[in-house]
C-alpha cells in the first residue's frame, strides 16, 4: 500500500466508490445525492489543505483530506476525512492513510488532530481511530440520521500531536 498525494487524473478513480459511500448515507455527513462538481470541489481543497490516495497495485483504493479545522487561534488543530473503496475495506488502506494523515500533520507543526463526525455506527472507523492514538471526546446524541438505524450519535474525536 502506498500513499501519496492525489492528482487531478485521480478523480475518475476516486469519483465512483465516493458516490457510492455517499449515496449509502451511513457514514458520511454529506447529501446522499451530491453532486460531481460540489463533491470535487469539497475533496480538492486549497493549501494549506492536502488530498492524498492509498494505491494498492496500480489501484486507488482509497483518499483522504486533510487540513486546518479552524482559523486563527485555532489554527493549529488540523482535521481529516477518509474514504475507502467499499470494495477494498478491510485491507489496510484507512490505516495506512490514517498513519499518513497523522504523521503529515505532525510534520506540518499542526499540535492536535479531530475528527469532527465519526458515526458512532462506524465501528470499524472508531476501532481504527482509537487504535492509532483518537479518542472520543464527545458524542453528539442522535446528530446523525443513519438509513439503517435511524438516529445515532456523531463522535468528536481528538489527538494531541
Amino acid at each position: 500500500m502506498r500513499i501519496r498525494e492525489s492528482h487531478p487524473d485521480d478523480w475518475s478513480a476516486i469519483w465512483p466508490f465516493m458516490r457510492e459511500i455517499a449515496a449509502a448515507g451511513e457514514t458520511f455527513s454529506w447529501d446522499r445525492d451530491i453532486d460531481e462538481r460540489r463533491a470535487r470541489q469539497r475533496w480538492f481543497q486549497q493549501p494549506p489543505g492536502r488530498t492524498v490516495v492509498a494505491v494498492d497495485d496500480g489501484r486507488v483504493v482509497g483518499t483522504a483530506v486533510s487540513g486546518p479545522n479552524h482559523e486563527g487561534p485555532a489554527a493549529h488543530v488540523a482535521t481529516a476525512s477518509f474514504m475507502v473503496d467499499p470494495e477494498h475495506a478491510g485491507r489496510g488502506a484507512g490505516r495506512a492513510l490514517g498513519r499518513h494523515v497523522l504523521d503529515q500533520a505532525r510534520a506540518d507543526g499542526f499540535r492536535a488532530m479531530q475528527f469532527n463526525a465519526v458515526v458512532e455506527t462506524n465501528e470499524r472507523a472508531v476501532a481504527l481511530w482509537r487504535s492509532l492514538g483518537m479518542r472520543i471526546v464527545a458524542t453528539l446524541p442522535e446528530a446523525f440520521h443513519h438509513p439503517a438505524h435511524g438516529y445515532v450519535g456523531l463522535h468528536v474525536m481528538y489527538q494531541l500531536l
